[in-house]
């Protein structure tokens, strides 16, 4: 398979930008079109889970949401491409032209779990890009992924293309291992996922690999805050979506504020059902406001909790909050709440994270909010891509020489 699919990409080199913009407009009309054949595939997906577990709500897809992925796939369609932009153009003293470009990885294998939309995000952002997908979703999602590549299958072969452009491994593990030990067909691995998922992909590859998914965001209220804008801010982070990598999973408040912040929260706490873990100085509290609240242990913090949970975590100033940040972020997305310029200018330079934010909720970190249109994922890492891993980086580089017979 990964053999058929490194052959496949050279097809894709010789694509126009054009053409490879009308064949994900051709993949949004085939979205719409078979919908229901979907929505069915995804029926059987969900009919694994009861409705309260979060993957539940990864795993969903409904007649908005495919509206909505059909309309991201439109939007990626319009999106500058990114493929052989001139980096450098000059003359060389000997006469030679010598020029750099950008140009397609070539065939990127993406591992991912739970959320079939990732199917269609990651395949139409390699295909814009010129690069043939080798996608391994997880088996939660089998049935609504398989149906997913059915129809990039369908678009693909009524553009010209071949199929094997875009792949659906089993989802048996070992192939997995496969995968990512096929340095000879594969030339980046994305995993997109849980820590433990991300831990396997980093001990096992042969391939080069972006890191991206696992998120443990703080948010830290400090003294000077604006508390009914905090609280505001604090729930939607905790409650608007909890099983994504953008979500606030410790909340960090100053000693001074935590006594009128909690009131502040329970009306949110209660309509999401957010049970609350506080340390010793908050939890009295959390516990008066009458919300589920358990003593927090060392095992809470520093957790990504995908789930309507969230650890809380009392400092006497910034130096205590940078410090718990630096010991147990992923650096995904971290906030501050406060109307201190100085402090937040601190905050923002001194936080080691993929995004950093002021007075704003961490679910925004997300390519479509960040004017990006859809992503691959959220890069933890400093090489190559950070944050919002989406189009613009899905290629790298290459050097032209022009010569009229030079020799060194």
């Amino acid at each position: 398979m990964l053999q058929q699919t490194q052959q496949a990409s050279i097809a894709l080199r010789r694509l126009s930008y054009e053409q490879r913009a009308a064949l994900l407009l051709e993949i949004a009309k085939l979205l719409r079109r078979y919908s229901n054949d979907i929505l069915e595939a995804n029926a059987k997906d969900l009919a694994s889970f009861p409705t309260s577990d979060p993957l539940y709500d990864r795993l969903l897809l409904d007649a908005g949401r495919i509206e909505r992925l059909a309309s991201a796939v439109e939007q990626v369609s319009t999106l500058e491409d990114p493929v052989g932009k001139v980096l450098i153009d000059k003359i060389l003293p000997n006469g030679l032209r010598l020029k750099k470009i950008t140009v397609p990885m070539g065939v990127i294998g993406i591992i991912y779990e739970s959320r079939p939309n990732v199917t269609i995000d990651v395949a139409v952002l390699c295909l814009l890009s010129g690069n043939a997908a080798v996608l391994k979703g997880g088996k939660e999602a089998f049935y609504s992924n398989t149906a997913l590549v059915s129809i990039l299958h369908k678009a693909l072969a009524k553009s010209g293309l071949p199929t094997e452009l875009v792949q659906l491994l089993p989802t048996d593990r070992r192939y997995t291992t496969e995968l990512l030990q096929a340095e000879k067909y594969v030339d980046l691995i994305i995993p997109r996922g849980s820590q433990s998922l991300i831990n396997y992909v980093r001990e096992n590859a042969k391939i080069p690999c972006i890191e991206t998914g696992a998120g443990v965001c703080h948010t830290y209220v400090a003294k000077n805050a604006n508390l009914e804008m905090a609280a505001k801010i604090i729930i939607n982070a905790k409650g608007s979506r909890p099983s994504v990598c953008n979500a606030l999973d410790c909340l960090i408040v100053h000693e001074d504020v935590v006594e009128s912040l909690a009131p502040l929260l329970k009306s949110g706490l209660e309509q999401y059902g957010i049970s609350v873990y506080a340390d010793e100085v908050s939890f009295p509290y959390f516990k008066r406001l009458q919300v589920p609240v358990t003593p927090a242990l060392e095992e809470n913090f520093g957790k990504e909790w995908l789930d309507y949970k969230l650890s809380v975590k009392t400092v006497k100033d910034l130096n205590e909050a940078l410090a718990h940040i630096q010991k147990y972020s992923s650096k995904h997305s971290e906030a501050i709440l406060t109307v201190d310029e100085e402090e937040a200018q601190r905050f923002l330079q001194e936080v080691d994270a993929a995004a950093v934010y002021h007075n704003a909720s961490t679910r925004f970190t997300d390519g479509g909010e960040f004017g990006l249109g859809a992503e691959i994922g959220i890069s933890t890492q400093k090489l190559h891509a950070r944050g919002p891993f989406a189009l613009e980086k899905l290629v790298t580089e290459k050097w032209i020489v022009l010569g009229e017979g030079q020799i060194r």
